[in-house]
């Protein structure tokens, strides 16, 4: 199965970057992929073998969804492998002149149109993106 890739430019140092990546408050503010959805609880055991899971809702109350998995693999200010149900996903964090370029792939949902899964991904990416740009 081919993994599904997103990428996204962020102009900030990688240390702000990696942390607005790992912070439960944080992920609360950009993890949505459009404005009628939202992330009111998330937590996150940052390290090796530890769990995270995101409540994502649309904010109407008419659906909603648990994102939760284990962190497998972390090299600080690099790289966050994890795993959710029987997918599988990497983040890495790549500093660059403009700012960090960050590179995410992951295993496609069988069950929904890869182009869908894309879509959403990129548009939380870009979430993240102007998230930490606008944090003081």
């Amino acid at each position: 199965m081919m993994k599904i890739t997103v990428e996204t430019v962020v102009k900030a140092p990688v240390e702000k970057v990696w942390q607005a990546y790992i912070d439960p408050e944080a992920i609360k503010q950009w993890n949505t992929a459009s404005p009628d959805w939202h992330t009111p609880t998330a937590s996150v055991d940052f390290r090796e073998g530890g769990p995270f899971s995101f409540r994502m809702e649309a904010k109407d109350g008419s659906m909603g969804f648990d994102f939760a998995g284990e962190y497998t693999r972390i090299v600080p200010l690099e790289l966050i492998e994890y795993q959710f149900g029987d997918r599988q996903a990497k983040v890495e964090f790549t500093p660059a002149d403009e700012g960090v370029t960050v590179h995410l792939e992951f295993d496609p949902d069988k069950q929904y149109p890869e182009e869908h899964q894309k879509n959403g991904w990129q548009a939380i990416l870009e979430n993240f993106a102007r998230y930490v740009e606008n944090e003081a």
